[in-house]
């Protein structure tokens, strides 16, 4: 790869994970692991109902988001696979996505745009097509604007 990459993935900022019923997930991330419950999201649109737990805190906090389908015949079915997606902290946001493109990086459709836990966010497509070869080898990988604060946490562990 000729080019630097003009950004840098900080660290993992959630994971994504879904059910036929958020009760199964509910048993385990809360009950079971003890994660807190900080916030729910309700999209008809992206046909989800997610539960937002955190573990860890300040600026190394990760969410688990626990997910159900509003309606398990509609797409996108967010309990399948039942690891829906990995979240990564960017730090540079449209530069990155800008640079990726520019590699042939295929991204979802819907652009930047404000996520569940209110950053902007944009979806890596799992799969490359002939346009953008390069996918997310099966996974859905989501990139996430970290806000200063991360950013400036992430800057003191290099």
């Amino acid at each position: 790869m000729s080019n630097p990459r003009p950004f840098k993935i900080l660290g993992l900022q959630q994971i994504a994970v879904g059910g036929a019923s958020k009760d199964a997930l509910r048993r385990i991330w809360i009950d079971m692991f003890g994660l807190a419950v900080t916030g729910n999201y309700v999209s008809e649109k992206e046909n989800v109902d997610e539960d937002i737990a955190v573990l860890g805190s300040g600026p190394f906090k990760i969410e688990v988001d626990l997910m159900q389908p509003l309606d398990a015949a509609k797409k996108p079915a967010v309990h399948e696979p039942p690891l829906n997606h990995v979240g990564l902290w960017v730090d540079d946001l449209a530069t990155a996505v800008e640079w990726l493109t520019a590699q042939g990086v295929r991204f979802a459709p819907g652009g930047i745009r404000k996520g569940a836990a209110g950053y902007d966010v944009t979806f890596v497509h799992p799969k490359g097509n002939d346009a953008f070869p390069i996918g997310g080898a099966g996974v859905l990988i989501e990139l996430v604007q970290a806000p200063v604060e991360v950013i400036a946490a992430f800057a003191k562990l290099d």
